[in-house]
């Protein structure tokens, strides 16, 4: 049995866990760098510490979490304050590049973590809110992914927010087929790169 409730500090454990165990494509990341631990500083921890609002997980029978959908209800604001707030607590382990060319995954996903203006995309604008959501295998493919979406919506239309977008790697075909499956569509954004950006307006 398991049950969406909002995420909790105890649960960073189980979270940091299931975004390394997720992050490449779908699956486990840890064959794919030195440190994968990089990973949820960037696209798990930042979300649960400045919006806990928005963070919700699956937990199983032993209220474990083993899933979860994170969000910013505002892009641009959340940009800032991951700059000005979340920076200052982990860039003495994952320090910036200082102009060199990353040269492999370890030294991109250090790049990126210091450059979060990437995440304000103009094209983007109608969709202010961004997510993540991710779920250990052994819990995709049984509605979890849409139940914790319709939790997130919730939370963000009674915040007032517009849209909600992310950027999903487009090699990942399992998880586009989900998305266009929830209703997700195509926002064009020119010089995508290897995203590709979908949308919802709430």
């Amino acid at each position: 049995m398991t049950i969406i409730r909002p995420y909790r500090p105890g649960d960073r454990d189980d979270l940091y866990d299931i975004c390394v165990r997720t992050a490449h494509l779908g699956g486990d990341a840890r064959p794919h760098y030195r440190d994968p631990g990089i990973l949820p500083e960037i696209f798990a921890g930042p979300y649960a510490h400045l919006e806990p609002q928005f963070a919700f997980v699956l937990a199983d029978a032993d209220d474990r979490a083993v899933g979860y959908v994170l969000a910013t209800g505002d892009t641009a604001s959340f940009v800032e304050r991951f700059r000005r707030e979340w920076l200052p607590l982990v860039a003495d382990r994952y320090p910036p590049l200082d102009g060199a060319e990353p040269r492999d995954g370890d030294e991109v996903m250090r790049d990126l973590l210091h450059r979060p203006e990437r995440m304000i995309v103009p094209e983007l604008a109608a969709y202010p809110a961004h997510l993540h959501i991710d779920l250990l295998p052994e819990h995709q493919r049984q509605g979890h992914g849409r139940s914790l979406i319709g939790r997130l919506v919730l939370a963000l239309q009674e915040a007032g927010v517009p849209g909600v977008h992310l950027g999903l790697v487009s090699a990942n075909t399992a998880a586009r087929a989900f998305y266009d499956r929830i209703g997700m569509h195509v926002v064009d954004v020119p010089d995508a790169g290897p995203l590709t950006y979908l949308g919802l307006k709430l």
